[in-house]
């Protein structure tokens, strides 16, 4: 949630959330690319407690070079997705632009009392995340042109499934923080939480759920310089046991594209809202580990 704010007219019951976010295309289907530009967009809503009332849309495109058509498609994704999420679009812009993009800015509510932020994990909480990671390291291989069609279409369903049911199950559960996994990866995303919050995480690396080949394609090389910015972006707080690898490593700062939320909840509801979750078709969802108490803000990383 890196471009989101709140603002709560006085004497409200309900604050709104305002956000926004504009992405490239990291697979080559018109409307799938339309569809995960609004699933990200709308995480930023979700990722505070909240759900998305209305948004505008934004699409730059090489019309001269791909069409109409293919800008028709993208909007088509947008809609059908602002639609399953009940977020009505009000009005956009498009424009001509040499690389094609595409986002929306998102204007929602929550409760004035159950607003999430990175500020309130608390030690004993439990962490669930709820989406796998590897987004980046596929995206990269679709753009070398080496993905597997499979691991392609596992990436297309999560980026394109709304963190709803996650926020939903997080309230419902208690969670006292949260953040999207998105731009920063995972420990990237675990840095501005334990420092916001002023606490340490463990997490451990073989519980983190994955999208499947990412350890291979990232073990040959297949790593988006988002993501290796992320790594040494999270080193300073970061310690990790010596049983996890260094392709492990990268692949947690993998840099995700509409990920899951990352759930900062009681741990004694941790196995019961895990279960909530996958009962929901949240299949990817896992606790990773736990906020703890004493030393410095950091992140250790169990094998």
């Amino acid at each position: 949630m890196d471009d989101a704010a709140v603002v709560r007219p006085e004497g409200a019951e309900r604050s709104l959330v305002l956000t926004m976010d504009v992405i490239t295309p990291i697979v080559d289907d018109a409307r799938a690319f339309g569809e995960i530009a609004a699933c990200n967009a709308l995480s930023d809503v979700y990722a505070m407690g909240g759900r998305p009332e209305v948004a505008l849309t934004f699409v730059g495109f090489p019309t001269e070079v791909l069409g109409d058509a293919m800008v028709r498609e993208v909007l088509e994704g947008v809609h059908a997705v602002c639609e399953r999420a009940q977020c009505g679009i009000v009005g956009g812009h498009t424009m001509k632009d040499s690389e094609p993009k595409c986002g929306l800015a998102v204007v929602g509510s929550v409760a004035a009392d159950a607003i999430w932020s990175q500020r309130f994990a608390q030690p004993g909480d439990a962490l669930i995340l709820t989406k796998a990671i590897g987004t980046g390291i596929v995206g990269q291989a679709v753009k070398k042109g080496t993905a597997d069609p499979n691991v392609v279409a596992a990436a297309v369903a999560q980026m394109t499934s709304l963190n709803d049911i996650a926020c939903t199950v997080g309230q419902r559960f208690g969670a006292h923080a949260c953040t999207d996994i998105t731009g920063f990866g995972l420990l990237g995303h675990l840095r501005n939480v334990v420092e916001a919050s002023n606490v340490q995480v463990e997490i451990v690396a073989n519980d983190v759920p994955l999208l499947p080949t990412v350890l291979d394609l990232a073990a040959g090389g297949c790593v988006p310089g988002g993501t290796r910015a992320n790594a040494s972006y999270a080193e300073p707080v970061t310690r990790f046991d010596d049983g996890v690898t260094a392709t492990l490593r990268l692949v947690l700062a993998d840099a995700q594209t509409s990920g899951g939320l990352l759930l900062s909840l009681p741990a004694a509801a941790a196995g019961e809202a895990l279960q909530s979750l996958r009962s929901q078709g949240v299949s990817g969802a896992a606790v990773i580990g736990s906020v703890t108490a004493g030393g410095a803000p950091g992140i250790v990383v169990r094998a």
